[in-house]
């Protein structure tokens, strides 16, 4: 039996047994990363600053409510290699309480409800509400009889410079993903963090031209992130870009920033309950395209847009914003995309945007499509 193929038994057979696990690759590594824990295993903050400390997989929600706290999962048994996950014994953990959402929880937005909102959102921008909000959308799609482990194989292979993951913990249920956005990474000794903004679908001679609403859009971003350092008194960062991000089947711009980890090393919940949610996935000003999102957006966000990754895990901090991503449920998968919509937004190309977006995972639900 070959290791590709022994992976996804071994997440099937977790989430059948509803274990607490993590799984992932980061991004241009075929290795597989896993932790596995029991229900104590799993800790439950209220706040991004609770953090502090801590160590263990992160999955963080873009909102946090009373239903989706701040999870981390701390290492029962963690592997970095195929030889170490042949090692696990799965009958040795206990399995957790499973979520208890049903399919009939959901109620979707049609396409002319969500052009309507659009709409709406540009008008409010342009009476002064905001200046850039997101807007998203939940896709339904009927589930197949594929394996998930299987899935977030190919997952990887087809985005290979995203960071992909499956994760199954309480409150959060289980989820899949493809996402290219750094939210920090450090080194020990630099971190990084991104603005990422602007989207448009993949090329195959990568010769890509931009709009002036996405580098202004992607320019919100980038000055949100530089203001955050300000507070936290950074002001040694150096910059790569504004370059283009090719990532599944759609583009980005981004630009990169490093600075130094010690500046923040001390409070690091504290510097990502600044970061997080960025201009990226919520707007700007940060508050008023908060509360907008809340009254505008039909669904709650849940874990889409907000961030995951290992926190402090073996000395290691990868943070990456959880975009591309679906809510995984008995009969469907619940997939997630969205926009930034300025005064410049076109309803019409921004529902189109969201489908692009999709097709990451749409492209792996069902392969034979294409």
């Amino acid at each position: 039996m070959t290791d590709n193929f022994q992976l996804p038994e071994i997440l099937d057979k977790l989430l059948e047994k509803q274990i607490a696990f993590a799984c992932w690759f980061y991004p241009h590594d075929s290795r597989m990363s896993l932790l596995i824990g029991n229900a104590s295993d799993v800790q439950v903050f209220t706040r991004f600053d609770q953090l502090n400390g801590e160590a263990g997989f992160v999955f963080a929600p873009f909102r946090i409510t009373p239903e989706c706290p701040v999870m981390l999962l701390k290492p029962g048994f963690f592997a970095g290699s195929a030889t170490q996950i042949r090692e696990l014994d799965i009958d040795k953990f206990e399995p957790i309480s499973p979520d208890s959402l049903s399919d009939q929880s959901y109620s979707f937005q049609s396409r002319e409800d969500y052009l309507k909102t659009i709409e709406e959102t540009i008008s409010s921008i342009q009476a002064g509400v905001a200046s850039k909000v997101i807007i998203s959308r939940q896709i339904p799609v009927e589930r197949p009889s594929t394996s998930l482990g299987n899935m977030v194989v190919r997952l990887n292979a087809q985005t290979p410079n995203a960071f992909t993951y499956l994760v199954n913990l309480p409150f959060a249920g289980t989820w899949m993903g493809a996402t290219p956005e750094v939210l920090l990474n450090s080194d020990g000794q630099l971190a990084e963090t991104v603005s990422l903004a602007g989207t448009q679908p993949r090329r195959a001679d990568s010769d890509y031209w931009w709009r002036t609403k996405d580098i202004e859009e992607q320019a919100f971003v980038s000055r949100y992130m530089l203001d955050v350092f300000f507070k936290f008194d950074i002001h040694k960062y150096t910059t790569v870009g504004p370059e283009t991000l090719e990532s599944g089947k759609v583009a980005h711009l981004k630009t990169s920033f490093f600075f130094p980890i010690g500046k923040v090393e001390k409070c690091l919940g504290n510097f990502i309950a600044e970061l997080h949610p960025t201009p990226a996935v919520c707007g700007l000003p940060k508050n008023e395209a908060g509360a907008f999102i809340q009254e505008k957006e039909k669904h709650h966000r849940k874990y889409y847009a907000g961030y995951l990754g290992p926190w402090r895990l073996n000395n290691e901090l990868r943070l990456f914003v959880n975009l591309r991503c679906m809510e995984i449920l008995g009969k469907y998968f619940v997939l997630y995309a969205g926009g930034g919509i300025t005064a410049k937004s076109v309803p019409e190309r921004e529902w189109e945007e969201t489908i692009q977006k999709a097709q990451t995972l749409l492209s792996v639900i069902n392969p034979d499509s294409e």
